[in-house]
């Protein structure tokens, strides 16, 4: 329904421009402007967004983002702990501070750009500012949906751009030397880097996973630390898959699921408790790293050098994606393409060798197509 613009006077004589509309549900709204060109140009806002069927009520976006954040995690059934803790993180360190006291009406496109620049001239690493905005996108996606804003002002907003760092791979000599430093857990640095496990999927795996028959290992499980607590879940794509276990890895794990029940951990702690990244990082890793000359190494790029080492053995890029566990085929692609460029380097290798080898079985074929293109007329030029 068209809104309406009258002139008003108040108790002090100043004149007032009243604009006025009536909703979808016959309920009418209005607002007081100084100036007659502001009235109009919120009553024309309002009867856009009511034919665009993109209309909310006002009263509808006062609630607090913090009030609404809460209500939007309340709802957000089937994550993982660890998404879940990190959302309450990235709530509590990032977002609520800044957008906790505004309500969602009051939250502009131009504030939240403005926002995620002052993360990063605070020297936030890119990933993180991503994960914040991504976070606040999402609440006020269930905003949207609910009715009480009529678009996410967090759409569109520039970003920083997060590097990848470039994957390291290892040798298996630097693999061996690596295992061999590491002690009695030689064989928890053999796993990694043969089998291309990540860390919480090695400390999660049971005895009854491993089929020493198949020469096979599945995995159904992931260990994360929350909080400083323990939890176990699915994989991080959700989905099991089987892995081959290398013949240098089959005596090792024999011996440590010998005495064991189905359902206990095959690789645990000194102590006995399930084996944690950043103990075994501290104990374990990173002095074996240092003593095999190996600076700056984590655990993540043992399953880096996995995948180099399957690329190397002539898989492509399904069996990879599968034996990662990575969610797409375009997600291997997008962390090892460098692997691949090689791999298509030696493929032009044998594309030319069969050419060769034709070549040289079929010789009148080839002088026959050379005396045809020499009987050809010559091509006139000069035009």
């Amino acid at each position: 329904m068209a809104g309406t613009i009258s002139v008003i006077v108040i108790s002090d004589g100043t004149r007032r421009y009243r604009a006025r509309y009536r909703d979808a549900g016959g309920r009418q709204h209005e607002k007081r402007y100084k100036r007659k060109v502001d009235a109009q140009h919120w009553l024309d806002e309002q009867t856009s967004a009511l034919v665009t069927q993109t209309w909310t009520a006002p009263e509808r976006g006062r609630v607090t983002v913090e009030a609404w954040a809460e209500q939007w995690l309340a709802a957000q059934t089937g994550l993982k702990p660890s998404t879940a803790y990190r959302y309450r993180s990235l709530l509590r360190s990032q977002i609520l501070p800044r957008w906790g006291r505004h309500r969602l009406a009051d939250v502009s496109h131009a504030d939240v750009a403005a926002w995620v620049a002052d993360m990063s001239a605070r020297g936030l690493a890119p990933a993180t500012a991503r994960q914040a905005h991504r976070v606040l996108a999402l609440v006020l996606t269930l905003a949207v949906r609910d009715g009480r804003i009529p678009r996410n002002p967090a759409t569109g907003v520039p970003l920083p751009r997060a590097l990848r760092a470039e994957p390291r791979f290892l040798t298996r000599d630097q693999i061996e030397q690596l295992a061999d430093a590491a002690g009695e857990y030689g064989d928890v640095v053999r796993l990694l880097a043969y089998t291309g496990l990540r860390f919480g999927e090695l400390a999660a795996l049971r005895v009854r996973r491993i089929d020493f028959l198949r020469k096979r290992l599945t995995v159904a499980e992931s260990a994360t630390e929350v909080g400083g607590v323990v939890q176990f879940g699915s994989p991080k794509t959700h989905q099991q898959r089987t892995v081959p276990i290398p013949a240098v890895l089959l005596e090792p794990l024999s011996r440590r699921c010998a005495g064991k029940r189905a359902d206990d951990l095959v690789l645990t702690s000194p102590e006995g408790g399930v084996l944690r990244s950043g103990n075994f990082r501290r104990r374990v890793f990173d002095p074996a790293a240092t003593a095999a000359g190996l600076e700056d190494l984590s655990p993540h790029d043992l399953r880096h050098t996995a995948a180099s080492l399957l690329v190397a053995s002539g898989a492509n890029v399904k069996a990879v994606q599968r034996m990662l566990g990575h969610a797409s085929a375009a997600m291997t692609l997008d962390v090892y393409s460098g692997l691949f460029d090689d791999d298509l380097g030696a493929l032009a290798e044998r594309m030319d060798a069969a050419h060769d080898a034709h070549t040289a079985a079929h010789p009148v074929g080839v002088l026959w197509a050379r005396d045809k293109i020499t009987d050809l007329d010559p091509v006139p030029t000069g035009r």
